[in-house]
Protein backbone atom coordinates (compact mmCIF):
# COMPACT_ATOMS: atom_id res chain seq x y z
CA UNK A 1 0.00 0.00 0.00
CA UNK A 2 1.18 3.51 -0.78
CA UNK A 3 1.01 6.21 1.88
CA UNK A 4 -2.02 7.71 0.13
CA UNK A 5 -3.78 4.33 0.13
CA UNK A 6 -3.13 3.99 3.87
CA UNK A 7 -4.52 7.49 4.47
CA UNK A 8 -7.58 6.63 2.37
CA UNK A 9 -8.18 3.38 4.29
CA UNK A 10 -8.08 5.25 7.61
CA UNK A 11 -10.32 8.03 6.29
CA UNK A 12 -12.98 5.67 4.97
CA UNK A 13 -13.04 3.69 8.23
CA UNK A 14 -13.88 6.92 10.07
CA UNK A 15 -17.34 6.93 8.44
CA UNK A 16 -18.31 4.28 11.02
CA UNK A 17 -18.14 7.01 13.68
CA UNK A 18 -20.46 9.41 11.87
CA UNK A 19 -23.97 9.43 13.37
CA UNK A 20 -26.94 9.83 11.02
CA UNK A 21 -28.55 13.28 10.93
CA UNK A 22 -25.61 14.84 12.80
CA UNK A 23 -23.27 17.73 12.11
CA UNK A 24 -19.75 16.38 11.66
CA UNK A 25 -16.60 18.18 12.80
CA UNK A 26 -14.07 18.09 9.96
CA UNK A 27 -10.37 18.86 10.29
CA UNK A 28 -7.71 19.83 7.79
CA UNK A 29 -4.98 18.17 5.76
CA UNK A 30 -4.23 15.46 3.22
CA UNK A 31 -5.78 12.58 5.19
CA UNK A 32 -8.88 14.64 5.96
CA UNK A 33 -9.29 15.36 2.26
CA UNK A 34 -9.84 11.63 1.78
CA UNK A 35 -12.38 11.73 4.63
CA UNK A 36 -14.28 14.57 2.93
CA UNK A 37 -14.38 12.47 -0.26
CA UNK A 38 -15.82 9.59 1.79
CA UNK A 39 -18.25 11.87 3.65
CA UNK A 40 -19.65 13.04 0.31
CA UNK A 41 -20.89 9.48 -0.33
CA UNK A 42 -23.21 9.74 2.72
CA UNK A 43 -23.94 13.47 2.58
CA UNK A 44 -27.71 12.85 2.37
CA UNK A 45 -27.55 11.10 5.75
CA UNK A 46 -25.97 14.04 7.66
CA UNK A 47 -27.06 17.63 8.32
CA UNK A 48 -23.68 19.01 7.36
CA UNK A 49 -20.29 19.85 8.82
CA UNK A 50 -18.31 22.31 10.91
CA UNK A 51 -14.92 22.91 9.34
CA UNK A 52 -11.59 23.87 10.91
CA UNK A 53 -10.14 25.67 7.88
CA UNK A 54 -11.02 27.66 4.79
CA UNK A 55 -9.49 24.91 2.64
CA UNK A 56 -11.72 22.19 4.12
CA UNK A 57 -14.75 24.49 3.91
CA UNK A 58 -14.17 24.96 0.17
CA UNK A 59 -13.85 21.23 -0.39
CA UNK A 60 -17.00 20.48 1.62
CA UNK A 61 -18.98 23.13 -0.26
CA UNK A 62 -17.74 21.75 -3.59
CA UNK A 63 -19.54 18.52 -2.62
CA UNK A 64 -22.66 20.56 -1.64
CA UNK A 65 -22.20 19.62 2.03
CA UNK A 66 -23.62 22.42 4.18
CA UNK A 67 -20.99 24.06 6.40
CA UNK A 68 -22.27 25.45 9.70
CA UNK A 69 -20.73 28.21 11.80
CA UNK A 70 -19.55 26.65 15.06
CA UNK A 71 -21.30 29.40 17.05
CA UNK A 72 -24.64 28.03 15.86
CA UNK A 73 -23.87 24.47 16.99
CA UNK A 74 -24.11 23.36 20.62
CA UNK A 75 -22.38 20.02 20.35
CA UNK A 76 -20.69 17.81 17.79
CA UNK A 77 -20.96 14.03 18.13
CA UNK A 78 -17.65 13.51 16.39
CA UNK A 79 -14.64 15.43 15.10
CA UNK A 80 -12.44 13.73 12.51
CA UNK A 81 -8.94 15.07 11.90
CA UNK A 82 -5.42 13.96 11.12
CA UNK A 83 -2.18 14.39 13.08
CA UNK A 84 1.44 15.12 12.31
CA UNK A 85 2.48 12.84 15.20
CA UNK A 86 0.49 10.73 17.68
CA UNK A 87 1.57 8.59 20.64
CA UNK A 88 0.00 5.50 22.21
CA UNK A 89 -1.43 7.86 24.86
CA UNK A 90 -3.38 9.64 22.06
CA UNK A 91 -1.36 12.84 22.52
CA UNK A 92 -0.73 14.59 19.22
CA UNK A 93 1.20 17.28 17.43
CA UNK A 94 -0.95 19.03 14.85
CA UNK A 95 -0.72 22.22 12.84
CA UNK A 96 1.55 21.37 9.94
CA UNK A 97 -1.17 22.96 7.82
CA UNK A 98 -1.39 26.02 10.12
CA UNK A 99 -5.04 25.35 11.11
CA UNK A 100 -4.25 24.35 14.72
CA UNK A 101 -6.31 26.99 16.54
CA UNK A 102 -9.55 26.27 14.71
CA UNK A 103 -8.85 22.54 14.95
CA UNK A 104 -8.42 22.83 18.71
CA UNK A 105 -11.65 24.83 19.05
CA UNK A 106 -13.70 22.30 17.06
CA UNK A 107 -12.12 19.42 19.00
CA UNK A 108 -13.16 21.09 22.26
CA UNK A 109 -16.82 21.07 21.21
CA UNK A 110 -16.82 17.45 20.02
CA UNK A 111 -17.85 14.55 22.23
CA UNK A 112 -15.52 12.18 20.37
CA UNK A 113 -12.24 12.98 18.58
CA UNK A 114 -11.35 10.45 15.90
CA UNK A 115 -7.79 10.80 14.61
CA UNK A 116 -7.07 9.38 11.16
CA UNK A 117 -3.43 8.88 10.18
CA UNK A 118 -1.10 6.63 8.25
CA UNK A 119 1.26 4.39 10.21
CA UNK A 120 4.23 6.77 9.81
CA UNK A 121 2.56 9.28 12.16
CA UNK A 122 2.66 7.01 15.23
CA UNK A 123 5.67 7.80 17.45
CA UNK A 124 7.01 6.88 20.88
CA UNK A 125 7.80 10.46 21.93
CA UNK A 126 6.48 13.68 20.39
CA UNK A 127 8.83 16.31 19.01
CA UNK A 128 10.56 15.02 15.89
CA UNK A 129 7.92 16.94 13.95
CA UNK A 130 8.46 20.65 14.72
CA UNK A 131 5.77 21.92 17.11
CA UNK A 132 3.68 24.72 15.55
CA UNK A 133 2.76 27.69 17.75
CA UNK A 134 0.26 30.28 16.50
CA UNK A 135 1.31 33.76 17.61
CA UNK A 136 -0.11 37.30 17.45
CA UNK A 137 2.27 39.01 14.97
CA UNK A 138 3.53 41.79 17.32
CA UNK A 139 4.53 39.16 19.92
CA UNK A 140 6.58 36.99 17.56
CA UNK A 141 10.06 37.87 18.83
CA UNK A 142 9.03 37.85 22.49
CA UNK A 143 7.34 34.46 22.18
CA UNK A 144 10.37 33.06 20.34
CA UNK A 145 12.64 34.09 23.24
CA UNK A 146 10.29 32.43 25.74
CA UNK A 147 10.19 29.23 23.66
CA UNK A 148 14.00 29.10 23.74
CA UNK A 149 13.78 29.17 27.56
CA UNK A 150 11.53 26.07 27.34
CA UNK A 151 14.29 24.28 25.43
CA UNK A 152 13.08 24.72 21.87
CA UNK A 153 14.52 26.19 18.71
CA UNK A 154 11.73 28.32 17.18
CA UNK A 155 11.74 29.12 13.47
CA UNK A 156 9.38 31.67 11.90
CA UNK A 157 7.30 30.00 9.16
CA UNK A 158 7.96 32.50 6.38
CA UNK A 159 5.11 33.65 4.20
CA UNK A 160 2.40 31.85 6.20
CA UNK A 161 -0.55 33.72 7.66
CA UNK A 162 -3.18 31.64 9.45
CA UNK A 163 -6.91 31.87 8.71
CA UNK A 164 -7.02 34.04 11.87
CA UNK A 165 -4.43 36.51 10.57
CA UNK A 166 -1.58 35.33 12.79
CA UNK A 167 1.90 33.86 12.27
CA UNK A 168 3.39 30.45 13.04
CA UNK A 169 6.60 29.63 14.90
CA UNK A 170 7.73 26.03 14.40
CA UNK A 171 9.66 24.78 17.43
CA UNK A 172 12.43 22.34 16.51
CA UNK A 173 14.63 20.04 18.60
CA UNK A 174 12.19 19.35 21.43
CA UNK A 175 11.74 15.96 23.00
CA UNK A 176 8.32 16.39 24.58
CA UNK A 177 8.19 13.94 27.48
CA UNK A 178 5.25 15.61 29.24
CA UNK A 179 2.94 16.91 26.51
CA UNK A 180 0.15 17.99 28.89
CA UNK A 181 2.49 20.25 30.90
CA UNK A 182 4.26 21.56 27.79
CA UNK A 183 0.95 22.44 26.12
CA UNK A 184 -0.13 24.36 29.23
CA UNK A 185 3.23 26.13 29.63
CA UNK A 186 3.40 27.31 26.02
CA UNK A 187 -0.22 28.50 26.06
CA UNK A 188 0.61 30.59 29.15
CA UNK A 189 3.10 32.72 27.17
CA UNK A 190 1.51 36.10 26.43
CA UNK A 191 0.95 36.48 22.68
CA UNK A 192 0.48 32.77 22.02
CA UNK A 193 -2.96 31.99 20.57
CA UNK A 194 -2.41 28.25 21.01
CA UNK A 195 0.11 25.55 20.19
CA UNK A 196 -0.06 22.32 18.23
CA UNK A 197 0.05 19.98 21.22
CA UNK A 198 -3.28 18.21 21.55
CA UNK A 199 -2.65 16.56 24.91
CA UNK A 200 -5.09 18.13 27.37
CA UNK A 201 -7.70 17.12 24.79
CA UNK A 202 -6.21 14.16 22.95
CA UNK A 203 -7.85 11.74 20.54
CA UNK A 204 -10.44 9.22 21.74
CA UNK A 205 -9.98 6.90 18.78
CA UNK A 206 -7.02 6.43 16.45
CA UNK A 207 -7.64 4.90 13.03
CA UNK A 208 -4.24 4.00 11.66
CA UNK A 209 -3.83 3.26 7.97
CA UNK A 210 -1.41 0.32 7.74
CA UNK A 211 -0.19 -2.08 5.05
CA UNK A 212 -2.94 -4.44 6.24
CA UNK A 213 -5.67 -1.78 6.10
CA UNK A 214 -7.29 0.33 8.81
CA UNK A 215 -6.33 -0.53 12.40
CA UNK A 216 -8.54 0.90 15.16
CA UNK A 217 -7.05 1.82 18.55
CA UNK A 218 -9.37 3.10 21.28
Amino acid sequence: MTQDEMKKAAAEAALDYVTPDSIVGVGTGSTVNFFIDALATIKDKIQGAVSSSEASTEKLKAYSIEVFDLNSVDILDVYVDGADEITEHMHMIKGGGAALTREKIVAAVAQKFVCIADASKQVGVLGSFPLPVEVIPMARSYVARELVKLGGDPVYRQGVVTDNGNVILDVHNMEILNPVAMETNINAIVGVVTNGLFANRGADVLILGTEQGAKIIE
